[in-house]
């Protein structure tokens, strides 16, 4: 006969066992899912799990038994115009720029695309008489209007009076700018708001020269508003030299700021 079982005081009850003695799922030294191998396995699940979502095979696309056909372009639409005096017609897209409609389709290039983000003013030209950013205004936008190029400012061969404020004052160097520079200044002589040299650099600040003949700038828009020309830039032709030509009196060190017009 066996014998009889022994009766365990609080104290000899063992650390890992049941108050029978019998064996805790999960306690140390003892088979089972401890609380460390659960939250384990939870999270081998779980990342399992994500890694097979993100792995998954997309579903089946129909067979087409040919490959797919490219885009078709989109369809372009007739847009009328006047361009510098002239009734012009030319088909665009609904994206083309005006600048890329007058340079490309048209043969325009006076407006010169700089940044192509509307930051330098070189591309600028005169919509009904209101100077605006061509790379920036949609070609279609402009139907049944007046666009004015630096090509349509002259009156035949007499050159527009800011054109020859900027041939006197010397207001260009490489003249990447200049068709910018000449239509923006022409606005605003041509809305005949008088101003002072800093009213004029706030107008013109919208177009970048990198040369900096910022100065010579502001001299030729003060000459064609007919005011003062503080003479920094400005020469006087020569014998035998027309006023259009560059030469003599060109500025001497120094004299072209940095400032912006």
């Amino acid at each position: 006969m066996a014998p009889p079982a022994r009766q365990r005081a609080d104290g000899d009850r063992p650390p890992d066992g049941s108050p029978d003695g019998s064996p805790i799922p999960g306690a140390a030294g003892t088979p089972g899912a401890s609380r460390r191998r659960f939250l384990t396995g939870s999270a081998v699940a779980g990342v399992t799990a994500g890694s097979l979502l993100r792995g998954a095979a997309p579903a089946a696309a129909e067979p087409t038994g040919a490959a797919a056909a490219p885009a078709a372009p989109a369809a372009e639409t007739e847009l009328r115009f006047t361009l510098n005096g002239a009734e012009r017609t030319v088909s665009v897209e609904p994206r083309v720029t005006l600048l890329d409609a007058l340079r490309e389709r048209l043969g325009t290039t006076g407006p010169k695309k700089g940044c192509d983000r509307g930051q330098c003013g070189a591309c600028t030209v005169h919509e009904d008489g209101r100077p605006v950013l061509s790379c920036l205004t949609l070609a279609l936008t402009v139907r049944g209007k007046e666009i004015t190029t630096v090509e349509g400012l002259a009156d035949g061969d007499e050159l527009h009076r800011v054109q020859q404020a900027f041939i006197d004052c010397d207001g260009f160097q490489c003249g990447f700018c200049t068709s910018g520079q000449v239509m923006s200044a022409a606005a605003l002589v041509d809305s005949g708001r008088p101003g002072t040299d800093d009213e004029i650099r706030e107008y013109m600040s919208g177009n970048l020269c990198r040369c900096g003949a910022y100065p010579n700038i502001v001299d030729a828009v003060r000459q064609a508003q007919g005011g003062p020309v503080k003479q920094r830039g400005a020469r006087k032709p020569g014998a035998g030299e027309g006023a259009g030509k560059r030469g003599a009196g060109k500025p001497g060190p120094g004299e072209r700021g940095g400032g912006e017009a």
